[in-house]
């Protein structure tokens, strides 16, 4: 890919991707789908190969809500194609609606996985 798409045109290709997602997926997700321009770098990232946050899930008393780090994408996928790209964006936003579903099903499977490749990459990564 010669230049990262703009914000808009991977907000785009959010759209796109959440029109192909079932409408019951959205229930109770009342603050629906943010796609932010910073990166975010997760608080326990090693000095080499940072640990970029793409998205993630929040619940709290005022709703539920996915949030997308375009940022974290354009620093960390910046050189792969824009078909990549777009795989990489429905691989994270269907990650995140895991979390949304399990957690209006009061479940934790996905959190546990998320927490183990934590710990993976905190040993493979000792400072």
């Amino acid at each position: 890919m010669s230049e990262f798409p703009s914000i808009d045109e991977v907000h785009d290709m959010l759209d796109e991707i959440a029109e192909e997602i079932p409408k019951d997926f959205f229930r109770e997700l009342n603050q629906g789908i943010l796609l932010l321009p910073q990166h975010k770098i997760h608080p326990e990232s090693r000095a080499r190969d940072k640990l970029y946050i793409m998205g993630e899930y929040h619940k709290n008393i005022t709703g539920r809500q996915i949030i997308i780090y375009y940022g974290s994408f354009k620093r960390f996928y910046q050189e792969i194609s824009k078909e990549r790209l777009y795989q990489k964006l429905k691989d994270t936003l269907l990650h995140e609606f895991t979390h949304h579903l399990e957690s209006l099903a009061g479940e934790k499977g996905l959190e546990i996985k998320d927490a183990r490749d934590l710990y993976k990459y905190k040993n493979r990564h000792k400072d």
